[in-house]
């Protein structure tokens, strides 16, 4: 049976590897409102590393409600979620990065893979493991700094154009894993992506307490986008089950 595989890199410390830590701004979350106790030992601890770190900026996001889910391993709550949904389905959550050394390891052969990293050298890595497989993956571009839903499509990955996030994959991929360099020929691989122009960094409004909120480099995201994007994956790998392994998705 196939089985799918959502590929999340879901912090920033995901590319801790390939840069001097930190490289961005360090986000602590703290799984209650602002104003209590947690949140202002969360704050002190917050100055005192901004301070040990050279004065890198160290956010903190509350994320309080929802029985203190929303502070719990989002692979967790995912599983917690699916069982609540189809308490007979198996769901074997793993709380690890994909990474180019851990892609073997981590993704199965005979999985339907959802690509949602953000780090583009992981997610080629991650890409072309998958075209050497032979395995269906599928794709998701930025959504950081678009607005629109509407503005949202699907297309193989070699022709998508206003993505800087899959140009840099589509490069490496090229450069790093031998995928074909001439110009309009596919890879074989579906992106969904967002035709709008991303909008400037620094247009993001402050967190509470200071600091700018957790928000695709700097860009900032709206779940209006981010969630449609992840059900237009969602559909494809429906259709690419439905249809079979012999008939790719569209």
């Amino acid at each position: 049976m196939n089985k799918i595989l959502a590929a999340l890199s879901l912090s920033a410390i995901a590319s801790a590897a390939l840069a001097a830590y930190p490289e961005k701004p360090v986000i602590i979350v703290v799984p209650f409102a602002a104003g209590g106790p947690t949140d202002k030992v969360a704050r002190d601890l917050a100055e005192v590393l901004r301070k040990g770190l050279g004065n890198q900026p160290v956010i903190i996001e509350n994320v309080g409600g929802a029985g203190g889910t929303l502070g719990a391993a989002k692979v967790e709550v995912m599983r917690a979620r699916l069982n609540d949904i189809a308490p007979d389905c198996r769901v074997h959550a793993v709380d690890a990065f994909v990474e180019p050394d851990t892609v073997e390891a981590l993704v199965p052969a005979d999985a339907l893979v959802l690509d949602a990293i953000d780090a583009p050298r992981a997610k080629a890595a991650l890409i072309a493991r998958c075209r050497a497989r032979g395995q269906t993956v599928i794709v998701c571009g930025a959504a950081g700094g678009r607005t629109d839903p509407l503005r949202l499509t699907s297309g193989d990955l070699a022709l998508t154009r206003g993505d800087a996030l899959l140009a840099g994959v589509r490069a490496r991929l090229r450069r790093d894993h031998g995928f074909p360099r001439e110009a309009g020929r596919r890879f074989g691989v579906i992106a969904v992506h967002s035709t709008e122009p991303a909008a400037g960094r620094g247009r993001v409004a402050p967190a509470p307490g200071g600091g700018a909120p957790l928000s695709c480099a700097g860009y900032g995201s709206l779940v209006t986008v981010t969630a449609p994007m992840g059900m237009a994956a969602a559909a494809l790998a429906i259709d690419a089950l439905r249809r079979g392994p012999d008939r790719p998705a569209r």
